[in-house]
C-alpha cells in the first residue's frame, strides 16, 4: 500500500492546478488500494472468526471449554470484526469513495460561456448573469472540493488507527482467552501493547487536531467576499517585475482551413521557455522559447484581453486570452521580462524591479548622461552617419529633448493624402520593391526591411547619437507606463534618395523622408532590433524666419537595427558619390552589383544568403 506523506492543501482547492490534480490522484489511488487491502483483511477475520464459532467440544467435563471458546467468538466479532466493517462502511464506502466533485463540468461550462462574451457588443445585464453563474458555479466546486479534500487526508490519520484497532481486539481476545498462562507473557508484551495503544490514542488526538485546523482553514476561506470567484474583479494592483507565471490561458488553435477553436488550458513558464500541461498530464511540455521573442497585444475574435507572442524568426506565433486585465498585463509583462533573458543574471527579481523603476523614472529628465553610463548605449558600437558629433558629456537632456514633449505612438494617414494616392495613375509599391515613381525605379539602392514604428517626438537637437538613445527611453518608458503593448507592422524602403514607411496590405507610402535630410542615425546596443533616425525640417513659427527643426523617429525590425544604419549610410554614400562621377564609379567598383547595375546586398532579414535587390 503506498505510503502518502503529504497532505492536501486547502489553499489550493480553488486554483485546481494541475500539481493538486497529480496530487489528488495519489490519494485517491491510495484510498483504492486501501479499499482492496481492507476487503481482504475483514474476509480473513470473518474466516477466523466463523472457525471459532464452530469449535465446540461434546464432551461433558469440558464444557467450560466450550464456553471460553463461545466468550472468544463473541469477543473476535465486537473487537475485530465490527470495527473494520464499521471502518469499511462509514469511512471507506460512506464518505471517501462516494463523495465526488460533481461541479467541475458545470464551472467548465460556465467559463466557457464567460470567454464567449463578445466585446464590441457588450450586454451589461448578459455580462453581469455570467459573471453571477460563474461565481456560483466556483463557489459549488469550492466547497466540494474542500470538503473531498478534508475526508482524504482525514483517510490518512484513520487508516493507521483502523487497522491497529482489530489486531488489538484479537490480541485482547487471546490473552482473556488464555488468561491462564498469563505468567508466560512478559513485562515487554505489556509494553508493547501499551506503546501500540498510546500510538493508537496519539493518532486518533492528531486527527482531531488537523480536523480542527481543517474546519477553521475551510471556514476562512469561504469568508471572503464575493468578488474573489468573479472574473475580472483583482483587488491587487499589477506585478509587472514579474520573471515567471503560472495559470490558465485561452489559446487559439486551427481546426481547418479557415476555422478556429478555443482551448483553455493551463501555461507557466520555465528558465526561458513558455510550458503547457494539458489535463490528466503527468508533466508539462514547451511550447515556444521566449528568448528574443516579441509580446504584444492584439484584437482578435471579438475577445478581450488577447495577446500574440512571436519567435524571433517571424516563423512561430501564438493568441492566447487571459481570464481577466491583471492577469493580462501580467503576462504580457512577464513575457517580456524572460524575453529580454533577465532570468540568466545573477539577481532577475533584482533586475527586473531594477528595469521598472527606471521606465518609471524614464519619462522625467535626469541631470546627466554619465549617471545612466551602465544602461546607456554606446555609441562605439552602432553605425551612424558621418556627421560631425558634439561630446555626449557637454549636453544635459534638457538640451536634448524638452521636458514634456508628446509623443506620437502611430502614423496616421491623412484621408486627403490617402484619396490621392488611391487615385487612378496614383504611386503604389509593391511588396518586391518595384513602383511607379521614376526617382526609386532610377535608385541605385532599393532595401525593404519588416520594421514597427514605436514612436516620433521633437528633440532640440539634430547631430548627436545621444538624441535618438534619450528619445528610445522615453518612448520605450512611455509605452510601458501607459500599457500600449500594440504596434503595427509596416515595410520600411531604403533607396539613394529618400525612406519610405508602405503599409504591407495596401502598398500605400505612409510617409516619406527625404535621405539629405536625415542628420543622424543609430542603433541600440543592448536591444540589437531598436533603431532610430533624426529629421531635420524647416520650422517658421518665429517670425518668418526659417529656423531648423528635428524629430527622432524610433522603429523596431526584426532584424538587426543596424543593417537598416548601414544600409542608410551607404545610401548617404551614393547621394553623395553621385555629385562626383569618378567617386561613384569607385564606389561601384568597390561594391557587387545585380544585372540592372544596382547595388547588390546579401544577408536578408532570415538569415539567409539570398539577393536582397528589389
Amino acid at each position: 500500500m503506498p505510503a502518502v506523506h503529504h497532505k492536501l492543501l486547502l489553499e489550493e482547492a480553488l486554483q485546481d492546478s494541475p500539481q493538486t490534480r497529480s496530487l489528488l490522484s495519489v490519494f485517491e489511488e491510495d484510498a483504492g488500494t486501501l479499499t482492496n487491502y481492507t476487503n481482504q483483511l475483514l474476509q480473513s477475520m470473518q474466516r477466523v472468526f466463523g472457525a471459532q464459532v464452530h469449535t465446540h467440544f461434546h464432551i461433558d467435563f469440558i464444557s467450560e471449554l466450550n464456553s471460553l471458546h463461545s466468550e472468544l467468538a463473541t469477543q473476535y466479532a465486537d473487537k475485530m470484526v465490527f470495527p473494520m466493517v464499521q471502518f469499511r462502511e462509514k469511512d471507506l464506502t460512506g464518505t471517501t469513495l462516494t463523495l465526488k466533485i460533481i461541479c467541475f463540468h458545470s464551472h467548465e461550462a460556465a467559463m466557457v460561456k464567460y470567454s464567449r462574451l463578445p466585446k464590441k457588443r457588450e450586454n451589461e445585464k448578459i455580462k453581469a448573469e455570467v459573471v453571477r453563474e460563474v461565481a456560483y458555479c466556483r463557489r459549488k466546486q469550492h466547497q466540494a472540493a474542500m470538503q473531498y479534500y478534508c475526508a482524504l487526508n482525514a483517510l490518512q490519520y484513520r487508516k493507521r488507527a483502523a487497522v491497529l484497532e482489530p489486531m488489538l481486539g484479537y490480541t485482547h481476545a487471546q490473552i482473556n482467552v488464555f488468561k491462564k498462562g498469563m505468567e508466560l507473557v512478559s513485562k515487554k508484551m505489556d509494553s508493547f501493547l501499551s506503546s501500540v495503544s498510546s500510538m493508537n490514542q496519539s493518532i486518533e488526538s492528531q486527527l482531531e487536531v488537523e480536523a480542527e485546523v481543517m474546519r477553521s482553514s475551510q471556514r476562512e476561506l469561504l469568508s471572503v467576499d464575493d468578488s474573489v470567484y468573479m472574473p475580472d474583479h483583482d483587488q491587487v494592483p499589477v506585478n509587472r517585475t514579474l520573471i515567471q507565471k503560472a495559470g490558465y490561458l485561452n489559446i487559439r488553435n486551427k481546426t481547418g482551413l479557415v476555422t478556429t477553436a478555443w482551448d483553455r488550458l493551463f501555461f507557466f513558464t520555465q528558465g526561458g521557455n513558455l510550458m503547457c500541461q494539458p489535463r490528466g498530464a503527468v508533466a508539462g511540455g514547451m511550447v515556444l522559447d521566449l528568448d528574443n521573442s516579441s509580446v504584444m497585444a492584439i484584437e482578435c475574435e471579438d475577445r478581450r484581453y488577447c495577446f500574440q507572442i512571436t519567435s524571433p524568426n517571424g516563423k512561430t506565433s501564438l493568441i492566447l486570452q487571459a481570464e481577466s486585465k491583471k492577469e493580462y498585463e501580467e503576462w504580457i509583462c512577464t513575457l517580456n521580462n524572460i524575453s529580454r533573458q533577465i532570468y540568466l543574471t545573477d539577481n532577475p527579481e533584482a533586475v527586473a524591479i531594477r528595469l521598472h523603476q527606471t521606465a518609471l523614472q524614464a519619462v522625467t529628465p535626469i541631470t546627466s548622461f554619465e549617471k545612466r553610463a551602465e544602461g546607456s548605449p554606446n555609441p562605439d558600437r552602432s553605425v551612424a552617419s558621418r556627421e560631425p558629433q558634439k561630446a555626449p558629456a557637454t549636453l544635459e537632456p534638457e538640451d536634448l529633448i524638452v521636458p514634456g514633449t508628446p509623443i506620437q505612438f502611430d502614423i496616421v494617414l491623412p484621408v486627403s493624402e490617402f484619396l490621392d494616392q488611391n487615385r487612378a495613375g496614383a504611386r503604389r509599391t509593391n511588396p518586391f520593391g518595384e513602383t511607379e515613381d521614376d526617382d526609386t525605379h532610377d535608385s541605385l539602392l532599393q532595401q525593404v526591411f519588416a520594421v514597427r514604428f514605436l514612436g516620433s517626438m521633437a528633440v532640440r537637437a539634430g547631430h548627436t547619437q545621444e538624441v535618438i538613445y534619450e528619445a528610445m527611453r522615453q518612448v520605450l518608458a512611455a509605452r510601458a507606463i501607459h500599457n500600449i503593448f500594440k504596434t503595427t507592422e509596416s515595410h520600411l524602403m531604403v533607396t539613394s534618395t529618400c525612406i519610405r514607411l508602405i503599409d504591407p496590405q495596401t502598398q500605400v507610402t505612409k510617409i516619406s523622408f527625404q535621405l539629405k535630410d536625415v542628420t543622424q542615425f543609430a542603433a541600440h546596443q543592448e536591444n540589437s532590433r531598436l533603431m532610430g533616425f533624426v529629421l531635420q525640417g524647416s520650422d517658421w513659427s518665429n517670425g518668418g524666419e526659417d529656423q531648423p527643426s528635428f524629430s527622432v523617429f524610433v522603429f523596431e525590425s526584426n532584424t538587426e537595427g543596424e543593417k537598416i544604419c548601414y544600409t542608410i549610410n551607404l545610401g548617404k554614400e551614393i547621394s553623395e558619390a553621385k555629385k562626383d562621377p569618378e567617386a561613384l564609379a569607385q564606389l561601384m567598383k568597390s561594391m557587387p552589383l545585380t544585372n540592372d547595375g544596382k547595388f547588390l546586398l546579401l544577408e536578408s532579414e532570415t538569415g539567409d544568403a539570398v539577393e536582397h535587390q528589389y
